[in-house]
């Protein structure tokens, strides 16, 4: 019995490092550009325009780093948001609880290797651990923010 418990506890460990080591390749998402930094910026303008949401700020974190001495690649996140899902999580008192997930944020960057990318959380994932109404409008968000960056990045 005791061989099964520490074989069971082993086999838990093994899992859990294992989880540990590929959890930002699960809680993250990153995908090449098609473009440059620049006109990938405006091409994911006129993409979230298209698909009926909006941009409520833009950071851009090379401009910010610069203003305290440092230097770093282009990298500009924005907040991206749709009033509708928005809403749906909001007017609920116990889903207001993922508020500060909200709006959306995406970023775009350049790497050392000058190749843009653009990274978001993996909300599809991250939604299935609240269940209920809060996976139902994540679900939904979520896909359709795949969607707005489909054409940009590279297949």
């Amino acid at each position: 019995m005791a061989k099964i418990i520490a074989a069971g506890l082993i086999g838990a460990l093994i899992a859990g490092g294992a989880m540990f080591m590929i959890a930002d390749d699960l809680m993250m998402l990153e995908d090449e550009s098609r473009y440059g930094f620049e006109e990938t910026v405006e091409e994911f303008y006129l993409a979230v325009e298209e698909g009926g949401w909006g941009v409520l700020n833009e950071t851009d974190m090379q401009e910010v780093k610069a203003g305290h001495g440092f230097e770093v690649n282009p990298v500009k996140v924005f907040d991206l948001c749709s009033a509708e899902y928005s809403a749906e999580i909001l007017e609920l008192d116990d889903e207001r609880i993922v508020s500060p997930m909200m709006p959306c944020r995406i970023a775009i960057y350049e790497k050392s290797n000058g190749n843009t990318y653009i990274a978001r959380m993996n909300s599809s994932l991250v939604a299935r651990a609240f269940g209920g109404q809060i996976n139902e409008t994540m679900q939904v968000a979520s896909a359709e923010t795949e969607e707005i960056i489909s054409d940009l990045i590279v297949d």
